[in-house]
Order: structure tokens, then sequence, then C-alpha cells
């Protein structure tokens, strides 16, 4: 039966699994309420003593997907119709090297369908001589295409997303280590290739600007280092449960997605934060490219390399809206109140609101404003008021500082 799966497949394990009894339900469990499915990607499949904590606090559940065995499962009595979460086998790997004369670095992310073609995957990256050991997301001298037949020759079930594709310095398109098209990077393996990420500073209607991608399905995931991070970004799949459903809904892009609005993003527009110059790509170009202040080279930004990629200046019709934006609540508590989204201020409103036995998603995306008053106060409605309705101000993030809303 097909179901609404509510996916965060790019997320780092930088914590335990022991920690999903705390942030899994507060900021997912929105979907298992409407009998949703939470999937969650592991992260850092190829690190081994993750790996190896995975096998012990993971069981079977569908074909190819897995859930908590039950000594690490937490009881949520606040629902009515109890808790669902699945984890997919994932890991992002970095690939630096030289091509066309051009050092090339290019994230991708790795969806396994079982342990054991994860265990196979960590020992031919061993003795192709990558260090899987010092880092969850290891860094190897394999090219992006030599990597991927690596992993099909592991397991052809094996499935790869090129990640963040537009990101300046680790990327598929990034305009400082990246490609002008997806054949230069994978050649005879391009067919291989169905699936892209956004990023979180990009969304669907600015990847739709470049025809040559419409035949690629896209997800949006979090990218989290940090649990509190976790389902920022996500992606709606309908699809039976299980592995071999999964993927063919993301072969066919039958996805949605839920954005950060990419302005926000630390790398929509051009750059330099030494000299705190952020520039439209415009402006860019008037000044060649160089800081206005120091001269250097500015970081082009996400939306420039898209411009300079595009055959389109707007959407066809044809082509469906399947996307939406999200502002974390966090993120709002942060801007209404002038506080840190770590301050005490911040952090004592956000936990009264989910005490309270409401739901971050369930208020921000559907009709939460009554709610978020009466705990928060009016100026929180009014901002979650306008944020609905696309009337409020960002600036945009650049060369790595994040966008403020205002």
């Amino acid at each position: 039966m097909t179901q609404r799966l509510i996916a965060d497949l790019h997320i780092h394990s930088h914590f335990s699994l022991a920690t999903s009894k705390e942030l899994v339900p507060e900021m997912l469990d929105w979907w298992a309420r409407r009998k949703g499915i939470n999937l969650l990607g592991s992260g850092d499949i190829s690190h081994p003593g993750w790996l190896q904590e995975l096998k012990v606090k993971l069981e079977p559940a569908e074909p190819g997907l897995y859930k908590l065995k039950k000594d690490y499962q937490i009881e949520i009595t606040s629902l009515d119709n109890g808790f669902t979460t699945r984890f997919v086998l994932t890991g992002e790997m970095s690939s630096i090297y030289k091509d066309k004369g051009k050092t090339r670095k290019i994230h991708q992310l790795f969806l396994l369908p079982d342990m054991q073609a994860a265990f196979k995957f960590q020992n031919n990256l061993e003795n192709k001589g990558v260090n899987i050991r010092s880092d969850g997301r290891p860094i190897c001298g394999l090219s992006a295409r030599n990597l991927l037949e690596l992993a099909l020759e592991t397991d052809e079930r094996i499935y790869c997303i090129p990640a963040h594709v537009w990101t300046p310095w680790f990327s598929l398109f990034g305009a400082r280590s990246g490609y002008d098209a997806l054949v230069e990077c994978y050649d005879d393996l391009s067919d291989k290739i169905h699936t892209l990420e956004t990023g979180l500073s990009a969304d669907v209607p600015m990847m739709r600007l470049v025809s040559a991608l419409d035949i690629y399905g896209l997800i949006s995931s979090s990218d989290a280092h940090s649990p509190a991070k976790l389902g920022r970004n996500a992606t709606i799949i309908k699809a039976d449960l299980n592995w071999d459903n999964i993927i063919e809904a993301l072969q066919k892009g039958d996805t949605e997605t839920i954005d950060f609005y990419p302005e926000i993003g630390k790398y929509h527009f051009d750059g330099h934060r030494k000299c705190d110059i952020c520039l439209h790509p415009r402006e860019t170009a008037k000044v060649q490219g160089l800081c206005p202040v120091c001269g250097k080279p500015l970081t082009t930004g996400v939306l420039n390399r898209v411009y300079q990629l595009a055959d389109r200046t707007e959407i066809p019709q044809n082509i469906r809206k399947n996307w939406q934006y999200l502002l974390p609540l966090a993120e709002i508590l942060s801007i209404i109140t002038g506080k840190g989204i770590n301050s005490k201020k911040v952090q004592s409103l956000y936990n009264a609101i989910l005490d309270s036995g409401n739901r971050e998603l369930e208020l921000i995306l559907e009709e939460g404003e009554k709610q978020l008053e009466h705990i928060a106060g009016k100026e929180a409605a009014n901002f979650l008021r306008k944020y609905k309705e696309s009337d409020i101000n960002i600036n945009p993030g650049y060369d790595g500082v994040y966008g403020k809303v205002r």
C-alpha cells in the first residue's frame, strides 16, 4: 500500500542512535499522527564503528529498512496513532581528485540495501586505500565516477545521489570544483544517476531553470551535523514501505520537497565573508567577480551558478509544484525575541510549546497561529502568519554566512 514517508536521508551520525530517544519525536512525529512514516538515513555508513553500533541497535523491519530495537525505543503517550520511524542505511563520501586540468571536490550520498552490502562496501573501500576510520564522511582519491563504479560492483542495488549539487566548494555543479554537466562527471555511468539533492542554498524552482535537469528527481535533506537540525529540510516520498519501492519513487521523482528558504542557506548570494561583502549576481558582474574591498575573488554563490547554467528565465507551466518551505520553530522564536537560537529564552519557549503537546511541523505547516499565540504571544503568531503568506524579508546568506530573516 502506498504511504507518505517524510524522509531525511542526508544526515551525519555525530550523535549516538541512543539520542534518537529524544530527538526523533519532537521534530518529525507530526507524520505519525497522520499514519505517515518517518524515514531517516543512518548517516556515515562507511565508518566501521558507526556501522557496528547500527548492527547492535537496529533490527530488520520491512525489506531493506530497519527500526530501533525495543530496548532503544521510547514510549510516546501523546500520540494516538503510535510512532513509526524507519532507518535506511546511508552515508556521504567526498571525492577529491584531478580531472580535465582542475581539482574536483564532489560529495555523494549513497543508499545501501542492507547490512551485508554495507560491510562489503567498507571492505572494498579499504582495499582501494580509502581511510574509512578517521571521519564519518571519508575523503578518497577516487573520482566521483569511479567511486560510483566501486559501489555498483559491491552491490548493483546501491543508489547514488549527488549531494547539495550547487554548493561552491564540494559538489557536482559547484563553481569552485564542479562540472558544467552531469555527463562530464559520470561519463559512461551517467545513466545510473536519477536523483539530485537541492542543498540548503537552492530549491526546486531554481533547479528547474536548467532544462537538462528535468529528467532527474529531486530531494531535499537537512545535512544535519547535530540532532536539532533534523528535519529542517526533508522530502515526502509516496511509496510502499520497502527498499525497492522507495528507490523506484526516487527514480521517478515521485517526491515533494520541504525546503529551508534557500536565501537562508549560507551560499545563496556571492560574497566575501572577511570583508562583509554580499552581492546579487548582477552586482557581482559589475565588479567583475572581485571583492570591492580587498580585490580578491568573491565566492560564487548558488544563485549565480544556477544562472550560469540556466537556459530558462522561468519555470514551464507543465512542471508541477511539488515543493513547500519550512522555517524551523526555533528560528521563528529567535527572530521575534531577538535572542540566539541556543539562548535560555528561546529554548524555554521552544520546550514550553513542545511540552504543551504541540508539534513543530504541525504548528508551522498547518493552522498553528492560535496555539503559538497562547504560549509565545501575538508577535509569534503574527510572524507565523506572515511567514505562511511569504511576507517576510531575508538578508541572503553568502560565503559561509547564513542568511537572516527580518
